[in-house]
């Protein structure tokens, strides 16, 4: 793979992984579209390996919150530390239900997901949900410290969804937060947080896969030119849609995802 090629798959994956558009479909395409095959997913890890380092520098600091109020609550139980201890709380078991979902259902899924005729049906669904959540649900004001465990569930649900390319999981965790209530900033908070440990930990799960007869196939400095593309392009990603999010324009996201399914079915 050429320095230019890791490039493009780097800024793919880091506007993609941040953006409701859906990550998967996208490096698929482009992949296709370049001509690209890799044996393993170690150029796959380390593109999202890049794009949870993004989230973690942007949201450190709601990070921080949340891991000492968490255990800041065990010693001093404030109101304070009791809203993030259990804001903590809804990301463990929202995790832990995302990743016992996702290793059932990866174990009952194939390659034919990856068919642009599914990628193309999964675009479209993306594209309807975040029409109906802006257009046709009124935005709600539950914050962290009014969320539910039912908002978790909901929420953890559909990012085990995310599964299937074309299911974004930003945009999926997006739309379930504000369709279970939670005002715009918990939703994006709770979807971005989310990430980390999910992102994190199929990483390190495939990396067990990973080894140097991998790597030395991709090329260290390919590697190296994606991871840095998508950190950079993730940060990027980030801040677009949380202004996005600010004028209410995930409409235009939908229509992206409409238009992305039309090329798919006729050009792939």
């Amino acid at each position: 793979m050429s320095l230019l090629e890791a490039l493009i798959l780097g800024i793919v994956q880091g506007l993609t992984e941040a953006l409701p558009i859906s990550s998967s479909a996208h490096i698929i395409i482009t992949e296709h579209l370049l001509g690209l095959t890799f044996e393993g997913l170690t150029l796959e890890v380390f593109l999202h390996l890049a794009s949870v380092l993004a989230v973690i520098i942007y949201f450190r600091k709601d990070l921080v919150n949340v891991i000492k109020g968490f255990f800041g609550y065990l010693s001093q139980k404030t109101e304070e530390n009791k809203v993030h201890f259990r804001f903590g709380l809804y990301i463990i078991v929202a995790t832990m239900i995302t990743g016992v979902l996702g290793i059932l259902l990866k174990d009952l899924l194939d390659e034919s997901l990856k068919s642009p005729a599914i990628i193309a049906a999964s675009l479209t669904l993306t594209g309807i949900l975040l029409i109906f959540i802006e257009r046709f649900k009124k935005i709600g004001q539950k914050t962290p410290g009014t969320m539910t465990w039912k908002d978790t569930l909901v929420v953890a649900l559909a990012q085990s969804l995310a599964i299937i390319p074309g299911i974004s999981r930003s945009g999926s965790t997006l739309v379930a937060g504000l369709l279970t209530g939670l005002d715009r900033k918990t939703a994006v908070r709770f979807s971005f947080l989310l990430a980390i440990p999910v992102i994190l930990g199929s990483s390190i799960l495939e990396m067990r896969n990973i080894s140097g007869a991998l790597v030395e196939q991709t090329g260290v400095g390919s590697l190296a030119i994606g991871f840095i593309a998508s950190f950079i392009f993730s940060l990027i990603g980030i801040v677009w849609l949380i202004k996005f999010l600010e004028k209410s324009k995930l409409f235009y996201f939908a229509i992206y995802c409409f238009l992305l399914a039309g090329f798919v079915l006729i050009y792939l």
